[in-house]
């Protein structure tokens, strides 16, 4: 068993304050979208680095944080992985998707060419581990694997978002190229690639809402 330590960083706030700070982060999250016209400009490796340590102290099962992350800004690998992405993604639009999938994207105005692999300054591979490897070869089952990835993922877009910048969640199916491309092991499997960056000049959104809370939540 893991020795435990007192709960040394929890602060504890006011009921008034709490409600200042929550309505203050639901304000600022909700001006996150979701964006595919991305603009070059360079951005700090540090930044990306403390969204990153941020992603990685969600919680997991038995904190065995199963995820890695690859950071991809080499031009060359971005390409390759444009390639790649979009070759899956033709044969998605020529047939492989139904057509009632077709219909639920038709709003959304995406298609199999995907620019903004290339153009963003950063690819952020995410990928969710099976098992780990101790360093004389054993391996340890992981557990709760997806919802673990999901919510260090949700931390990551989140992060991104409150640092000033924009993200795009990308799944061409299947993404065992990256797997390929990034020389990442078997015992992984490609969860979401999440382009970072500015918004280009003059980018567009499509006008869309959210579900309201009675749509959402049920209270008991």
């Amino acid at each position: 068993m893991a020795p435990f330590v007192p709960l040394a960083g929890y602060q504890a706030i006011d009921p008034a304050t709490m409600k200042a700070r929550a309505a203050e982060f639901y304000a600022d999250i909700r001006r996150r979208r979701t964006v595919r016209e991305f603009s070059d400009r360079p951005v700090p490796r540090e930044v990306i680095e403390d969204c990153l340590r941020a992603a990685g102290t969600a919680p997991n099962g038995a904190n065995l944080q199963p995820w890695h992350f690859v950071v991809v800004s080499d031009p060359a690998i971005k390409h390759r992985i444009r390639q790649a992405a979009e070759e899956e993604e033709r044969a998605f639009y020529s047939g492989k998707a139904p057509q009632e999938w077709l219909d639920a994207l038709a709003p959304l105005g995406t298609d199999e060419h995907k620019p903004f692999l290339e153009t963003a300054p950063y690819l952020i591979a995410i990928f969710a581990e099976s098992y780990g490897e101790l360093p004389d070869g054993r391996k340890v089952k992981h557990y709760y694997t997806q919802e673990s990835v999901g919510i260090a993922t949700g931390f990551l877009i989140a992060a991104v978002h409150h640092a000033g910048l924009v993200s795009l969640t990308h799944t061409p199916s299947p993404m065992g190229f990256l797997n390929e491309i990034l020389g990442r092991p078997a015992r992984e499997r490609a969860f979401l690639l999440l382009v970072v960056g500015y918004p280009a000049d003059g980018a567009t959104v499509p006008d869309i809402t959210k579900k309201p809370l009675a749509d959402i939540a049920t209270f008991l």
